[in-house]
Order: C-alpha cells, then sequence, then structure tokens
C-alpha cells in the first residue's frame, strides 16, 4: 500500500450530508501538518501508531490531546489545529472531511464539540464497523457519488452510536435522537412497504407529533422525505443499472410501476426513462 492515498469528491450539491476528501496515509517520524483550519469537520481515526494533537477550544486556547491507536480526533470549521506523529511510533490514520445541516448536532450527541475532539469508542463492534466503512469509502473513491454518500451516513451512525460519551437529553436532543431513529430506519427500510405510522411507532411517538417534530427539524414532512429519498436511490439505479423501470421500481418500493414513474416525474420532472436516457454512464 502507498504511504498516502487521496481523493476528492465531485461537488454534488449534497446539503444534509457531503463528502469532500479523504484518505489515508503512513505518517513518517515527527510528521507534522498545521497550523490550519478547516472549512468543513474533518476526522481523523488512528489506525496504528501514536501522535499529538494540538487544537483551540472554544475560547481560543489551545490545547493538547495525546491520540494513540483506535482514538480519533475531530476538527471542526475554522479551529485551527496542528498534529503531529510521534517520533518513534508515529501514526497511520484514514481521514474523511466532510459536511451538512445536521452534522454539529450528530456529533454533539456522540460527545464530539470543539471543547472535546478527542473519539473513544464505548463498544468495539461499532468501532470496527465504524473503520470498516472509512476503508471503504477511501478504497472505492471511484464509486458513483449516491453510492458514497450512502456509506458517509453509515460511518456517521457508527461513529455516533460507538461513542463512550453518547448522551441522549431532553428537549431539543431527544428530538434529534427521534429523528435520527428515524433517518435510520428509512435508510434501511425504504425498498419495503413502510408508512409514516409505522416510522412513528418504531420511535415510540404518536403520527402526529413525529410528523410535526420532522418537519421542524429536517424541514420538510416525513412523506416527502422518503419519497425524495426513494427516488434518489432509483436516480441512482437507472444511472448506474440495466435494471427495467418497473423492476427499479420495485427496489424503492413501489408496486406499481405507474404510481412510481408519477412520483419520480414528481421530483425530477421527467420520466424515469427519459431521465436514464440522458444520465446512464455508458
Amino acid at each position: 500500500m502507498n504511504d498516502l492515498i487521496f481523493s476528492v469528491f465531485p461537488n454534488e450539491n449534497f446539503i444534509d450530508l457531503g463528502l469532500f476528501q479523504f484518505g489515508r496515509e503512513q505518517c513518517t517520524s515527527a510528521h507534522l501538518f498545521g497550523p490550519a483550519a478547516r472549512n468543513h469537520f474533518l476526522f481523523h481515526y488512528v489506525l496504528s501508531g501514536m501522535g499529538i494533537l494540538m487544537a483551540n477550544d472554544s475560547n481560543g486556547k489551545t490545547k493538547t490531546y495525546n491520540i494513540k491507536s483506535m482514538q480519533g480526533f475531530m476538527l471542526f470549521p475554522d479551529q485551527i489545529a496542528t498534529y503531529i506523529a510521534d517520533k518513534d511510533t508515529p501514526w497511520e490514520y484514514i481521514w474523511i472531511e466532510f459536511d451538512g445541516l445536521r452534522v454539529k448536532g450528530m456529533l454533539e450527541m456522540a460527545g464530539l464539540t470543539i471543547d472535546t475532539p478527542v473519539y473513544h469508542a464505548k463498544m468495539k463492534e461499532l468501532r470496527e464497523e465504524m473503520k470498516n466503512e472509512m476503508i471503504y469509502i477511501t478504497e472505492n473513491a471511484n464509486s458513483s457519488p449516491f453510492h458514497l454518500i450512502g456509506h458517509l451516513y453509515l460511518f456517521l451512525d457508527y461513529l455516533v452510536r460507538s461513542s463512550a460519551e453518547l448522551k441522549i437529553a431532553s428537549g431539543s436532543k431527544l428530538r434529534d435522537f427521534y429523528i435520527h431513529e428515524a433517518l435510520e430506519y428509512i435508510e434501511h427500510n425504504f425498498q419495503n412497504n413502510i408508512t409514516i405510522e409505522g416510522i412513528a411507532e418504531v420511535c415510540g411517538l404518536n403520527r402526529s407529533y413525529f410528523g410535526k417534530i420532522f418537519k421542524d427539524t429536517v424541514g420538510s414532512s416525513p412523506q416527502e422525505f422518503l419519497m425524495n429519498f426513494r427516488m434518489a436511490k432509483a436516480a441512482e439505479l437507472l444511472k448506474l443499472t440495466s435494471l427495467s423501470i418497473s423492476d427499479i421500481g420495485l427496489a424503492v418500493g413501489y408496486d406499481n410501476s405507474m404510481h412510481f414513474s408519477r412520483a419520480f416525474k414528481s421530483i425530477y420532472n421527467i420520466s424515469p426513462r427519459d431521465w436514464r436516457n440522458q444520465n446512464k454512464i455508458k
């Protein structure tokens, strides 16, 4: 393996969760990066070795953290930081730079803030799943943007659930937890005949209250979000596969191909067949 693997993600204007760049590096003795600030969130996971992170806290004071294998650190937008590989046991790390409307809230659920930037895993199994998602993204840089964004969602889910500092609090954080549960359920079950009532039940909420907090938080109703999510998956299948229109409809939860085509056109203002003709990868 090369000492450095680095990839830049094409700009596809993903709003809720976007990927910017990612890579993997075996650092040399005392290798230094910084001081520098990023425009987005940047997470490093240490695969082996150790090093030091020096980063500004919320008061602008520089704090020093010793980071070792199986730990990680989060850098926040505009945060000035420097990190240095150990002289005797320089670290190898993997990193992902990402951003999105809901990222900051998700990281706070995991206890990762500008004042507490070090990642500690609570569960080994979830930590390994998170690491595997990071490796997968790094080793599959040529996959479609939708495919990589899907794995970025999985990475973030494992990051939050594996954190030793995971806290479910009252008020807005509890609401965020419900929305996270709903989004995770949709992501894993969109191809099935799921209903908004069923999603609300999974979250332990009544239908009307769930609909209200979902729209307040996400910006669209659960029905609108589910349809947009399904159509985004359908567009990926239209672009990358030769499946029939009806089979793609089935794959995203539509038993009736006419209903699927109508839903697709309501989102993209074009039929699935015409969209495929314009966008399919040759």
